[in-house]
């Protein structure tokens, strides 16, 4: 990462090797040739063992309206607690961001993937840094290639944003991505204030932190010949602190890593999808748990999905915070955030919690 003052905006370096738009691949070819194929195919998906999607085993629902109520607060935020201790994930309903705004993003969505490929890149990614319209940690012509396209952009805070990247078609997207992402931000540090309660820290510490926000949107293609063959995004922890998951269009693919086996998670209806990430496991010295996620492929049907990621400042540093760890002792070293990018795009690839195992003293 390279920034020259502390209010310019960063650019975060380690983008990946050029490759082909997979949505461009689905619309040259009816059926996938071998040797394309070949690039995608992933031997370990024929011995993953994945829970049916009709199994008992759900992730806990959190209704942000009860944590709000004085009434039921307690009762919620023990849930909350739960499911940040031992899920690492949970989806949020009743959480606040207004349905027109919601609504306006996912009509635009769909509109900018209904351009031709020319259009979609007049927004692509520049050589050696990964905001734009590509991929991502692609390292080699040799290593196997996520079946996925995606639209990654700074957001948060306002003077971080690069508009050479923003989509100016359709018309509207820049102002329905402003507006979905001020409301997702003020959802992610309201839950953050409670999440600060239940640890017995003050309301406003872990939020303070995370004033950074990105926005990865994901667009995932059908493949007919393959599909249970291929990821969409490989198995991974997120490395900030929490995020917020929108499902755009009502298709399967989210699946996480649940005592070993893959758990299909299937969105609520007007939901939001939250999960921990390695700097908020870091900062709260393990309490909360960041989990192995991954994307698969429909055979059908395209999946779209927009991740709003919130992570500490680039002024801030990630460790244990003092008012967790206590008399304890810290179980993760402590780094600047840029010491934190540098170290997370050095490693040029994916895997499951990655800054949880790099930052860990003792190991």
């Amino acid at each position: 990462m390279e920034t020259t003052e502390a209010n310019e905006r960063p650019k975060i370096l380690g983008g990946c090797m050029k490759t082909r738009n997979v949505q461009a691949l689905v619309a040259d070819h009816n059926v996938l040739p071998a040797d394309i194929l070949e690039r995608y195919i992933r031997p370990e998906m024929a011995v993953d063992d994945v829970l049916l999607e009709n199994n008992s085993e759900e992730i806990p629902v959190i209704d942000m309206s009860r944590l709000m109520d004085e009434v039921s607060m307690d009762e919620e935020a023990s849930k909350l607690k739960f499911a940040c201790e031992d899920w690492g994930f949970f989806q949020l309903v009743n959480h606040g961001v207004p349905e027109k705004v919601i609504e306006e993003l996912k009509e635009d969505l769909m509109r900018f993937y209904d351009l031709p490929l020319e259009k979609r890149e007049e927004v692509a990614q520049l050589p050696g840094d990964l905001e734009g319209y590509g991929q991502a940690f692609i390292a080699s012509e040799e290593q196997k290639l996520d079946w996925a396209d995606m639209l990654y952009l700074f957001t948060q805070p306002p003077h971080f944003r690069n508009y050479k990247h923003w989509p100016s078609q359709p018309p509207s997207f820049r102002d329905s991505l402003e507006n979905y992402s001020n409301a997702t931000q003020e959802v992610a540090h309201c839950i953050m204030g409670f999440m600060a309660t239940i640890l017995g820290i003050k309301r406003e510490t872990i939020s303070e932190i995370h004033g950074s926000q990105t926005v990865r949107i994901n667009y995932y293609p059908p493949c007919a010949n393959g599909h249970d063959k291929m990821i969409g995004l490989s198995p991974h922890s997120d490395g900030c602190g929490l995020t917020l998951l929108l499902q755009v269009n009502p298709v399967p693919g989210l699946q996480i890593k649940r005592n070993g086996k893959w758990l299909p998670i299937v969105p609520l209806p007007g939901a939001l999808i939250v999960n921990i990430g390695d700097a908020l496991e870091i900062l709260t010295n393990g309490r909360y748990k960041s989990i192995e996620h991954r994307a698969v492929i429909n055979a059908k049907e395209e999946r779209i999905s927009i991740a709003a990621a919130h992570s500490p400042s680039f002024e801030k540093t990630v460790g244990p915070l003092a008012d967790i760890v206590g008399k304890g002792t810290p179980l993760f070293k402590s780094v600047t955030m840029p010491e934190y990018v540098k170290l997370f795009v050095s490693q040029k690839k994916i895997y499951e919690k990655k800054m949880v195992q790099l930052l860990k003293l003792n190991p």
